[in-house]
């Protein structure tokens, strides 16, 4: 896959929530079963987390954390899961997914058969959350180097 057909070299990936030079972070907004979503993606096409300079691998790692850490506060999940695959879009990014114990595929990965479904209630009110948390994670990002 080259920059011209990327589709994160073209599109944000979700809704824009922080953005510095090296990286961005969104909320994945075409999962409504797992809302608590999203992504830290290298703004440069590279595939490999190795292609970074050390200080780069740093910040974006920080920035990973950083999500991670404004989930378990706002939301408190049972999980949050990283990933960080490109097997599918070889663009460098992480998944950061709050995960619930009601989720329809916990404790397996999101991308499994579900074995549940959620309730509509507890869907409705992560959802409602959304605006909260997104504003947590500009306003931790934005301390960021």
């Amino acid at each position: 896959m080259t920059p011209t057909d990327c589709p994160l070299c073209h599109d944000d990936g979700g809704l824009l929530l922080h953005h510095r030079p090296l990286y961005r972070v969104v909320r994945v907004t075409d999962t409504p079963a797992h809302p608590a979503f999203y992504r830290v993606i290298v703004n440069a096409h590279i595939a490999e987390f190795s292609q970074l300079a050390p200080g780069e691998r740093m910040a974006v790692m920080e920035a990973v954390a950083t999500v991670e850490a404004v989930l378990l506060q706002a939301l408190a999940p049972a999980k949050v899961n990283l990933a960080s695959l490109g097997n599918v879009v070889p663009h460098l990014h992480w998944h950061v997914i709050a995960r619930f114990a009601d989720d329809a595929q916990y404790p397996a990965p999101i991308w499994a058969a579900a074995v549940r479904e959620r309730g509509p209630d507890a869907l409705g009110a992560l959802h409602a959350r959304l605006g909260a948390v997104d504003d947590a994670l500009g306003a931790r990002l934005g301390h960021l180097a």
